[in-house]
C-alpha cells in the first residue's frame, strides 16, 4: 500500500469522508510546535452516521464464523507489518514519542490482532445437566452489537487496537473516536483493516468533538457498549450518562503506581533497579497510565539509589522523536507540560528537593519538552505524590518500615498497577497479595500483554481488556431451554 493511500479523513461505512460540518482540526507536531496537517473534525452527526453504518453491518459480520473473522484480522496484521515504517512515522509526528517507541507499539498491535484472531475461536458455551430428564439447557455467547471506543493520545495504536480488535473478533462492529491529538494513527488502523478486506461499516473512525460524540454513543440504544481510555474524571461522567441508558462500559482510567524497592535489593541489584526505574519512568515522557510513579526506597539504600538514578538520567537523550538515538520526546501539548511544571514547583515550595530537571531541557527553545525530573523528600500532601503526574517526574520517598511503605502504597484512590523489586520469594508473595491494585509486577515492569487481562481496581477502571476476558467483555450470555425432549 503506497503512502498516497493513507487518507487523513473520517472513515465511515467503508468510505473516506470529510466531517459533515466541514470543520477541521490543525494537528501540531509537539516536538516543533509547527502544523502538520488539517484533518476533519466532526461531531455527533458523524458519530450518528457511523453508528448507522455499524448497525447495518452488524448482522452480516456477527454471522461470519470466527475463522472468517480471524482471517481478516491476520491480514490486517500483515498490512501493518508491510507499512510499519510509514505508520510509525505518522505516530511519532503527531504524538512526539521516539520513533523506536512508535515502531514497538505498531509491532505490538499485530500481536493483539493475532491473539484475538485465535481467541475468537474459543468463545465456548456449555451444556448444563437439567433436573428433569426431558429438559435440555445450554449456554452460548453472542456478540453484543455495535461498540464505541473513545481512546487517549498517549498510546494511540495500543489503546485503539486492544479494544477494537477484541470487539471485531467477538463479532461486534465498531465506532472508534480517537484523540484529536493523534487521529491519523487511528486512520492508519482503519486503512489496514480496509486493505485486509474488512466489510464496509464494520469498523468506523470519527475524529471530532468529544462531548457530542460521546452523547450520541450513550443515547443510541443500538450502541451496546463504550470502551473508554482516559482520566478518572471523564470516566465518572460516562458512568453518569450510561446510567440513563444502561449502556455497558469498560473503563481504563488513571493510575498512581507505587514501586516498592524492598530492603534485600542492594549493590548491583540496586544499580540495575535504578537503571530500569529510569527507563520505565520516562518512557513516553511519563505519559503512561501504568507508569511507575511513587518510588519507595529503604533509607539505608536511598542515597546509593538516588546516585544511580541521576547517573541513568544523565544518559537520556531528549529531543525530536524522529531523530536517531532519542530516548524521550516532548509531552503532547503545552497544557500538559505546564500542569506538570506546576506540580513540580508546588512540591519544591513544600520542601521536596529538586535533584535534577524541572522546566525545559537546556538548549531547547521550542516544542513541548520537559526535562526528566527527580524529586526526593516527597510527602503525601504534595500533588506529585497523591495525583497522577502523567509526565517525566520521578518522586522518591524513603522509608524505614516495609509495612509502612506498603500502607502508603495502598493509600490512594487509584488501583491500576504496582511494582515490587525483591529477591525474596516470601516477600514477593506476601506483598503482591496485599497490594490493592489490579496488576502487580514482581521484578518486572510491563503489565500489558495480549494473553493476560489488563484490569484496574478502585477508581482505576471497570471491566477487563486483553486475555480471554478481553474478548468475552464484548459478548453476552444466552441461556437456551428445550423442553419435552424424548
Amino acid at each position: 500500500m503506497p503512502q498516497t493511500e493513507f487518507p487523513s479523513s473520517l472513515y465511515i461505512n467503508g468510505k473516506w469522508v470529510p466531517a459533515i460540518n466541514d470543520q477541521t482540526w490543525t494537528l501540531i507536531n509537539p516536538a516543533t510546535e509547527t502544523p502538520i496537517e488539517n484533518v476533519p473534525y466532526g461531531d455527533g452527526q458523524d458519530a450518528q452516521a457511523a453508528i448507522d453504518a455499524a448497525a447495518e453491518a452488524f448482522p452480516a459480520w456477527s454471522h461470519k464464523t470466527p475463522y472468517e473473522r480471524a482471517e481478516i484480522l491476520l491480514r490486517a496484521a500483515q498490512v501493518i507489518l508491510d507499512n510499519l515504517d510509514a505508520f510509525a512515522r505518522t505516530t511519532t509526528e503527531e504524538s512526539g514519542k521516539p520513533l523506536k517507541e512508535s515502531l514497538g507499539e505498531w509491532r505490538s498491535s499485530t500481536n493483539y490482532l493475532r491473539f484475538y484472531a485465535e481467541e475468537g475461536k474459543r468463545l465456548y458455551g456449555r451444556t448444563i445437566p437439567a433436573m428433569q430428564a426431558n429438559r435440555r439447557i445450554s449456554v452460548i455467547r453472542q456478540p453484543l452489537g455495535v461498540v464505541g471506543t473513545i481512546t487517549a493520545w498517549n498510546f494511540p495504536i495500543y489503546n485503539v487496537m486492544r479494544a477494537g480488535a477484541a470487539a471485531l473478533a467477538a463479532g461486534c462492529t465498531v465506532v472508534a473516536r480517537p484523540s484529536e491529538y493523534t487521529p491519523r494513527t487511528a486512520m492508519r488502523i482503519a486503512a489496514a483493516f480496509a486493505e485486509a478486506g474488512l466489510p464496509a461499516g464494520v469498523y468506523n473512525v470519527v475524529n471530532g468533538e468529544p462531548e457530542s460524540i460521546a452523547q450520541v454513543m450513550l443515547n443510541d440504544p443500538r450502541l451496546r457498549k463504550i470502551h473508554f481510555t482516559g482520566s478518572t474524571r471523564v470516566g465518572k461522567l460516562l458512568m453518569d450518562g450510561a446510567s440513563a441508558t444502561l449502556t455497558q462500559l469498560s473503563l481504563e482510567l488513571g493510575g498512581n503506581a507505587p514501586v516498592l524497592i524492598m530492603p534485600d535489593i542492594k549493590d548491583k541489584a540496586l544499580r540495575e533497579a535504578a537503571r530500569r526505574s529510569v527507563m520505565w519512568k520516562f518512557r513516553n515522557a511519563g505519559q503512561v497510565c501504568i507508569a511507575p510513579q511513587r518510588f519507595f526506597v529503604p533509607f539505608k539504600q536511598s542515597e546509593a539509589y538516588i546516585e544511580h538514578v541521576i547517573d541513568a538520567v544523565k544518559g537520556l537523550r531528549v529531543g525530536n522523536g524522529m531523530d536517531d538515538g532519542i530516548d524521550m520526546g516532548p509531552m503532547i501539548n503545552a497544557r500538559q507540560r505546564d500542569r506538570v511544571d506546576e506540580m513540580v514547583k508546588q512540591a519544591h515550595l513544600m520542601g521536596a528537593k529538586l535533584l535534577r530537571g524541572g522546566g525545559m531541557p537546556a538548549g531547547v527553545d521550542r516544542g513541548y519538552f520537559y526535562a526528566p525530573t527527580i524529586l526526593s523528600h516527597v510527602r503525601p500532601e504534595m500533588t506529585v505524590y497523591h495525583e497522577e503526574i502523567f509526565g517525566p517526574v520521578m518522586p522518591i520517598i524513603s522509608y524505614d518500615d516495609p509495612e509502612q511503605a506498603l500502607a502508603m502504597a495502598n493509600d490512594t484512590p487509584y488501583g491500576l498497577a504496582a511494582f515490587v523489586l525483591t529477591n525474596d520469594l516470601n516477600t514477593s508473595i506476601m506483598v503482591s497479595e496485599q497490594l490493592q491494585f489490579g496488576m502487580v509486577c514482581i521484578n518486572d515492569w510491563l503489565p500489558a500483554t495480549p494473553e493476560a487481562p489488563f484490569v484496574g481496581t478502585k477508581q482505576s477502571g471497570v471491566g477487563a481488556e486483553s486475555g480471554p476476558e478481553g474478548v468475552t467483555e464484548y459478548t453476552e450470555l444466552k441461556t437456551i431451554y428445550i423442553g419435552n425432549v424424548g
